[in-house]
């Protein structure tokens, strides 16, 4: 039997544009001759409906939204993902449908409640073995544990999370002499590394279970956060039959392949994937992650406050980045129609130093010294993406310089523009009203923050003229200890790199430069990470304000990612080799902790950001924290 998944990028109760993408797949697989299809979990509905799942109307709106399914499925077997509301309770469930009818509705029997997923608010598991009945409009079917059958070849159901649970309490292990086919329709985020755990759970599931194995998962940022990387699998007695390519800029994307299941497969041990690529996978999710952002916010392109610094040149590199993979899968002309901001696409020729030119939009900044074209890609970035630097007599010619190339080198728009006049109205307003000097010695953070703070109204307000989304530039290391100005470099509409480290993002620019070709990073790479906001003279570091950050990053995911103490998390330390003595290494898990506990505030505002490696500390998504606490005072005096 020739069977397929496709991989959709849906949309919150957008129902013209999750049955658009149904409707394609349906047509897609029939003209391939697939006779039975698995599309991803609560693809009609789309997965991040968040409270919604706890409606009345939702639910009972994705059942008449199914009717609309029925009679596109003549001629081949569909599973459709939606929630199912009975009796006041909501279920997560997997309806197949075959010429025109519902055949029944399979249903979540386990509920992920860990990391980005908090499924149990939403619905309620189903209790193996069980079964009802759905009413609708004079129609009934069955509802719950079950098995079908199509073409004479038996399936049941596991629905994401159902095949994440131990081999002996998971729904395959009931099924195992009843199926000859495990359907597996998910909505598994992605994170590094993350394909590989999955790859080994659907293989390994084909070989204990001695059966056919179909895996299709929801694509794309659907809700904001989250980015679903649209992996399709089909596996048999442990042999891999198919796997795509990831990550896909396609609204569908769908895989098949032909079954016999009349043939013997002898079982076969799983073959280990080679090594992944996490610079390569981050490269692919963020910039799927900013196109979907970018077009589902139905804006027009970014606006950056571009410092020449390293969170902001991958910011920079990101959206040049996802211009260069969406037009290499889509296409210069489906790119631009999909995005929506090329409404009336004009060539844009970038020519300096010439009578007639198109003029530069760089303010107060040195002009390049010889003609230059841009390429298609680069006039695309043009049109998506405006820089500007806002110095201060504390920035760098060093940061001016690198900001500037990168900019110039994948085509943005670049301003530049000083902001020490708002930054002394301020400073002199403050003096007035106290009767005294702010000074460095007095008043240090003060001082930091007005720099940063400053640079954003005029940054908002381009932003707002261009219709376009402001990035914000924060790490997660800088998220941990609150390094960072609310309402200055915190100002934003998207945080894409909040969920990755500063010490990844600097081995990544590294990366970028050789690897992608962008020679501008050379100046970023160069410099030691610094927020310029001190005077000059004084060297300032981001490292020495904190703690070096491999070390902030390790403390990080001790205390949060594998939950211990702080008397846990200073002696694992003094187990590794990490080059500091026992003080050294006291003094650091002090100071984070208490760096932690006070700005548990200032995460609660970042704005949205992408869930990109295997934990995060939005508490929007991943870690919870009280905002108010007694600041670990017990646990680290006990140190």
């Amino acid at each position: 039997m020739r069977i397929a998944g496709a991989a959709l990028n849906q949309i919150p109760i957008d129902w013209e544009n999750n049955l658009r993408n149904i409707e394609t797949a349906i047509a897609q697989a029939k003209t391939a001759g697939v006779e039975l299809l698995c599309l991803p979990e609560l693809c009609l509905t789309g997965y991040g409906c968040e409270d919604l799942f706890l409606s009345d109307w939702m639910p009972e709106a994705a059942l008449t939204h199914l009717q609309t399914v029925r009679p596109w499925t003549h001629g081949i077997c569909v599973v459709v993902g939606l929630p199912v509301r009975l009796s006041g309770r909501t279920y997560n469930t997997a309806a197949v449908l075959r010429d025109g009818e519902i055949l029944g509705f399979a249903a979540k029997q386990f509920l992920a409640n860990d990391g980005v997923h908090y499924e149990t608010r939403f619905f309620a598991p189903w209790v193996a073995g069980e079964t009802t009945t759905v009413k609708w409009e004079g129609e009934e079917w069955q509802l719950g544990d079950l098995v079908f059958e199509h073409q004479g070849v038996r399936f049941g159901f596991e629905i994401c999370e159902d095949a994440w649970r131990p081999d002996d309490v998971r729904p395959a292990c009931r099924l195992v002499g009843r199926v000859d086919l495990i359907v597996n329709p998910s909505a598994s985020h992605f994170a590094m590394s993350k394909t590989d755990v999955r790859y080994q759970l659907v293989t390994k599931a084909s070989r204990t279970f001695n059966c056919t194995y179909l895996y299709a998962n929801l694509l794309g940022n659907e809700s904001g956060r989250i980015i679903f990387d649209g992996e399709i699998m089909v596996a048999r007695n442990g042999h891999l039959l198919l796997r795509n390519q990831l990550l896909s800029f396609k609204e569908v994307d769908l895989e098949w392949i032909d079954v016999d299941f009349d043939a013997e497969l002898a079982p076969a041990e799983v073959v280990p994937l080679p090594a992944p690529d996490e610079y390569k996978e981050l490269n692919q999710a963020m910039s799927l992650g900013l196109f979907d952002y970018l077009r589902k916010s139905r804006t027009s392109g970014f606006v950056l406050s571009l410092s020449g610094g390293a969170d902001s040149s991958f910011c920079a590199v990101g959206v040049a980045e996802m211009v260069r993979l969406g037009v290499e899968e889509l296409g210069m002309e489906s790119f631009k129609r999909r995005s929506g901001c090329f409404p009336e696409v004009e060539k844009v020729v970038l020519q300096t130093g010439a009578g007639g030119a198109a003029a530069q939009v760089v303010d107060a900044a040195p002009a390049t010294s010889e003609a230059s074209v841009l390429t298609d890609n680069q006039q695309l970035v043009r049109q998506l993406l405006t820089c500007a630097y806002q110095g201060t007599v504390n920035s760098s010619d060093d940061t001016l310089n690198s900001a500037q190339e990168l900019a110039e080198s994948i085509g943005a728009r670049f301003h530049n523009w000083g902001i020490d006049a708002e930054v002394t109205g301020y400073v002199g307003k403050i003096q007035g009203a106290l009767g005294r000097e702010l000074t460095w010695q007095t008043d240090d953070l003060a001082l930091q923050n007005i720099q940063a703070r400053v640079r954003a109204p005029g940054i908002w307000l381009l932003a707002n003229v261009l219709n376009a989304l402001l990035i914000t530039t924060s790490n997660r290391s800088e998220a941990s200890v609150g390094y960072c100005t609310m309402d200055g470099d915190t100002a934003g509409s998207i945080s894409p790199i909040a969920g990755v480290d500063k010490d990844f993002v600097k081995k990544w620019l590294r990366w970028a430069e050789t690897e992608l070709g962008y020679a501008a990073l050379r100046h970023v790479n160069a410099l030691q990470p610094t927020a310029e906001l001190r005077p000059l003279e004084d060297q300032q570091t981001d490292e020495r304000d904190l703690m070096p950050y491999t070390l902030l990053n390790r403390i990080e995911r001790l205390a949060f990612y594998d939950r211990l103490s702080p008397r846990q998390v200073l002696a694992t330390l003094e187990t590794e080799a990490t080059g500091f003595d026992h003080e050294q290494l006291k003094t650091y898990v002090r100071r984070f902790y208490n760096l932690w506990s006070r700005n548990q505030w200032k995460r609660e505002r970042y704005a949205p950001s992408f869930h990109l490696d295997d934990y995060n500390v939005d508490p929007r998504s991943w870690l919870r924290f009280p905002i108010l606490s007694g600041g670990f005072a017990a646990e680290l005096a006990a140190l």
